[in-house]
């Protein structure tokens, strides 16, 4: 694939050469920070645009990488004031803003951990996440922060300092203290590759979200593969960043946020929900170039026939991930929106495994792609043994894959669920053809993944269980053909209940309030009984294979 690369080609992506092949290069110093803000400084970049900012009234902020790197040292040496420096958990809770942007190299100045807390969380979700890792610091903002205010004592025991952006209570404002003054003597504390840069708290296929940490080694084992899904596109001098996907989570933050800086090119946000219409307007506006897109996002836009001739676009690359992307909306994305799309795959625990990167070799619609360059890529049977080409095994790697998290926080028993001997497992089912493609056929485990998120059954089974109408239930993905799957859930009602359309609504609305939109049952159906397992579970099985519908 790299026959002709020079190492100077070779190294600007974060490959070297190891024998016949290549290895993804991370230095023992990597740090988030280094590679992206403070590269760009020390590359003379210091007035380059880093960021705009889209407001709900149309009004634009800028700043530049210098004014980037002069607010997150204000906001360090706020935060170092109040006490916190290396080690510390520092919950960001300020969605597609500004501020979370600039916080996050805060963060690295401290040589702290930013704990990635999504505005879609609800309070159970939100709570449970900071009193897991115990934060006793969160910036968030007026918006979020003014339903909990009344109760943050009782919901977050650990919290300490709360700073939040136009702030209507007695917490220090944000915004002020990132426009405040910068201090010539702050000295900051960098951290290296293996040490904690970001916890994000994301489901699994029991329990609550477990919180996966990475290192700092995160984004410099990603570069060479962000480089081929973008196409070996980033440099191009005219590139404009953007994804609606959420900063709270890979999608957002390391597959776009953190490349677009590591690229040394502008990335544009606002806060507005992704609709069709509005977004390709918003793409125009701003001359976006490249974007990240769960697949439901790229099938919403395909219902525009001919983008092009309505709207004024700069788009040329879309990278995709999170789920499958149908064969028929890649089609319409390269035929009629006129952009290259090339699909990855991977989990926030051990991430872009497998790939695409049409500049480099030739895509087979409807599959993953190949092993991405510095991967080592095995599907195989329960006892773990390798199957042939053509065989559906289930995708591992090994324990010690580059793109490797650092572990569950607090979570050994999950730590030890996702090894099979030498190698990580994934749960997802694939077959590998004699070329090397990888074909994608679903998930070994509970786990639901609907419109790119991960979503678990047993926090939605129980937050309807605090529900007084429910006796018992059961949380399943159904396949669908626009999100991949959506949840359904099986309730056994409790005495005196009706299950009619109010009931669904109000146990819709329940779960989208405590948890989260995204997480809320789609369909729910009432039985009268589950069949159990024989460890006394409800068979979800049963419930997938139709039994009970």
């Amino acid at each position: 694939m790299f026959e002709g690369w020079s190492e100077a080609q070779l190294a600007h992506i974060g490959l070297a050469r190891e024998g016949e092949g290549v290895r993804i290069d991370i230095p023992d110093d990597a740090n988030i920070y280094h590679m992206t803000v403070g590269a760009q400084i020390k590359a003379g970049k210091h007035d380059a645009p880093a960021m705009v900012f889209e407001a709900p009234d149309g009004g634009l902020q800028r700043w530049s990488f210098g004014e980037i790197d002069a607010q997150a040292t204000a906001l360090a040496a706020d935060l170092r004031a109040r006490g916190y420096g290396r080690g510390d958990f520092i919950g960001l809770h300020t969605g597609m803003r500004p501020e979370t942007a600039i916080a996050h190299m805060a963060v690295c100045k401290l040589g702290a951990t930013a704990v990635t807390l999504s505005q879609l969380y609800g309070p159970d979700a939100l709570a449970h996440a900071l009193n897991h890792c115990e934060a006793r610091c969160l910036l968030s903002t007026e918006a979020a922060w003014a339903p909990l205010r009344g109760r943050a004592a009782e919901m977050f025991p650990h919290l300490v300092d709360v700073l939040v952006s136009e702030s209507a209570g007695e917490e220090p404002d944000l915004i002020g203290v990132l426009q405040g003054p910068v201090p010539e003597d702050f000295a900051p504390e960098y951290t290296g590759a293996d040490d904690p840069a970001l916890l994000m708290y994301t489901s699994g296929s029991t329990g609550m979200p477990k919180g996966i940490l990475h290192g700092h080694r995160v984004l410099a084992s990603y570069r060479p593969s962000i480089s081929l899904f973008f196409n070996l596109s980033m440099d191009d001098a005219d590139a404009v960043f953007w994804s609606p996907s959420d900063w709270a989570w890979v999608g957002g933050l390391l597959d776009m946020l953190f490349p677009a800086w590591l690229a040394g090119r502008p990335v544009v946000t606002s806060e507005a929900r992704f609709k069709a219409g509005p977004v390709y307007e918003f793409m125009a506006r701003h001359r976006v170039t490249h974007t990240f897109l769960a697949p439901t996002a790229i099938k919403r836009l395909a219902e525009t026939a001919e983008p092009r001739a309505e709207h004024d676009l700069a788009l040329r690359v879309i990278c995709t991930g999170g789920e499958a992307l149908a064969s028929e909306t890649l089609a319409w994305a390269e035929g009629k929106l006129g952009v290259v799309c090339n699909e990855f795959y991977g989990m926030t625990e051990v991430n872009h495994l497998i790939g695409n990167c049409a500049a480099l070799y030739p895509r087979k619609p409807g599959s993953m792609g190949i092993a991405y360059p510095g991967h080592d890529v095995r599907l195989v049977d329960d006892a773990g043994n390798d199957v042939p080409a053509g065989e559906q095994g289930e995708i591992v790697t090994p324990n010690t894959a580059p793109t490797r998290y650092l572990g569950y926080l607090r979570n050994e028993e999950k730590d030890a669920e996702l090894r099979l001997g030498d190698f990580m497992r994934t749960h997802d089912l694939a077959v590998r053809d004699e070329e090397g493609y990888f074909w994608y056929k679903g998930r070994s485990d509970d786990l639901i993944k609907s419109s790119g998120f991960r979503i678990g059954p047993a926090e939605i089974e129980e937050c309807l269980l605090a529900h007084p109408a429910v006796a018992e239930v059961g949380v399943i993905g159904k396949p669908d053909a626009d999100r991949g799957s959506i949840v359904k859930a099986f309730v056994r009602l409790a005495a005196g209940h009706e299950g009619d359309a109010e009931l669904s609504d109000a146990l819709k609305s329940h779960v989208r309030e405590r948890l989260a939109p995204y997480k809320a049952p789609r369909e729910i159906a009432y039985v009268a009984d589950f069949e159990m397992t024989s460890s006394g579970k409800i068979n979800r099985r049963a419930l997938r294979s139709g039994e009970m519908t």
